[in-house]
C-alpha cells in the first residue's frame, strides 16, 4: 500500500515549526523526525495525517551536549549517535551504547531518532525504558512556550504520552550517572531486531560492598516502561549476588500487571519479567570490570 495524500512542511526554525504544528494539529497533522515508525504506519494506512511538519532542517535539534548534570539529546539525534560511547557522558555514555545495539537493525538506527522513540512510546521501546529508569525529562515546545515533563508523567500508556497535539518533543534530558555506577541491561526477543517481549535495565552504586541508589526498570512487560520500586527496595542495602537478585526478581513478578496478546500469555510475560531482571542484574556485575 501507499500513504494517503499529505502536505509536507519543512520549517527552518523551531518557532516556525511550532507555529505550523499549531495550525495543522487540529486536523491531525504530525511531526516527522526519523520516520521509522510513522512512515511504515502511513504506508499501511494505519496512520494518515493530512500534514507532516518535518523538523530535520532545524539545526538546533541535532545537538547532543552535557549541561547541568544531564545529557541533552535533541529531537533529530539518530540512534546511531550512540553506537560508540559518548566520552562526555561517562558511565551513561557506555550504558546508552550498550542499549542501542538492541534497537531494530543497523539501517533503521541510521535514521530513527532517540526522541522519536519517546514520542511513539511503544511499550517495547529501549529508549523509553532508559528514560523511565533514569528519570529523564522531556522538553515540549508549542506556541505557548516550553514545558518540562518527567518520564514517569510523560509515558502514560501504550503509544500514549503527555504531549499535546500541538507540542513538539524537542529534547530529552537524561541525568548523568556517577563514575562509580554499575549498570546491567538485558532484552529478550524471538529474533534479533524483533520487538522485545521483555527488557530490564538496572543501575546502582556500590558503596562499602552494598547496593545504593538502585534503579530498576522493566519494558515490554506492561503497557509502558516504568521503574519497579519494590525491586529497588529489595536490592537497596544488599550486597550484589544471586540471593538479592532473585529476591528483586520475585518482587517484580508479583508487582507487574503484564500484558497479554495472541502469542504471549500474561503468565509468560510475568515470568519473563523476573528472568530479564535477573539477567540484567547479573550483567551489572561485569560492567565495572568492562569499564576498566
Amino acid at each position: 500500500m501507499k500513504a494517503a495524500p499529505f502536505t509536507l512542511h519543512r520549517p527552518k526554525t523551531l518557532d516556525e515549526a511550532a507555529a505550523l504544528l499549531a495550525d495543522v494539529a487540529g486536523d491531525g497533522g504530525l511531526v516527522l523526525a526519523g520516520g521509522q515508525s510513522l512512515v511504515p504506519m502511513m504506508a499501511l494506512r494505519v496512520a494518515y495525517p493530512p500534514h507532516l511538519v518535518d523538523i530535520n532542517a532545524i539545526d538546533s535539534l541535532s545537538r547532543i551536549e552535557v549541561a547541568d548534570g544531564a545529557l541533552s539529546i535533541g529531537a533529530t539525534v539518530r540512534h546511531a549517535a550512540f553506537h560508540r560511547p559518548l566520552p562526555q557522558a561517562g558511565v551513561l555514555g557506555r550504558l546508552l551504547s550498550t542499549v542501542v545495539r538492541h534497537i531494530a537493525h543497523y539501517p533503521i538506527r541510521q535514521r530513527g531518532t532517540f526522541c522519536g522513540s519517546l514520542a511513539h512510546a511503544d511499550p517495547a521501546s529501549e529508549w523509553c525504558l532508559a528514560a523511565a529508569t533514569l528519570d529523564a525529562t522531556m522538553m515540549l515546545k508549542s506556541t505557548s512556550g516550553t514545558r518540562s515533563v518527567p518520564a514517569a508523567e510523560y509515558l502514560e500508556g501504550a503509544m500514549e504520552t503527555a504531549r499535546a497535539p500541538d507540542e513538539i518533543l524537542i529534547e530529552a534530558r537524561v541525568p548523568l550517572l556517577p563514575d562509580s555506577a554499575r549498570f546491567g541491561f538485558y532484552e529478550f526477543n524471538r529474533r534479533a531486531g524483533d520487538f522485545a517481549l521483555g527488557i530490564a535495565l538496572a543501575t546502582y552504586d556500590l558503596a562499602d560492598g552494598v547496593m545504593r541508589n538502585v534503579r530498576i526498570g522493566l519494558g515490554g512487560i506492561e503497557e509502558k516502561a516504568r521503574r519497579i520500586a519494590v525491586a529497588e527496595a529489595a536490592l537497596d542495602g544488599q550486597p550484589p549476588g544471586e540471593g538479592a537478585f532473585a529476591a528483586a526478581a520475585d518482587a517484580a513478578m508479583a508487582d507487574v500487571d503484564a500484558m497479554e496478546d495472541a502469542s504471549t500469555s500474561q503468565e509468560y510475560r510475568r515470568d519473563l519479567a523476573g528472568v530479564v531482571l535477573r539477567r540484567a542484574l547479573k550483567a551489572s556485575m561485569a560492567s565495572a570490570v568492562a569499564a576498566q
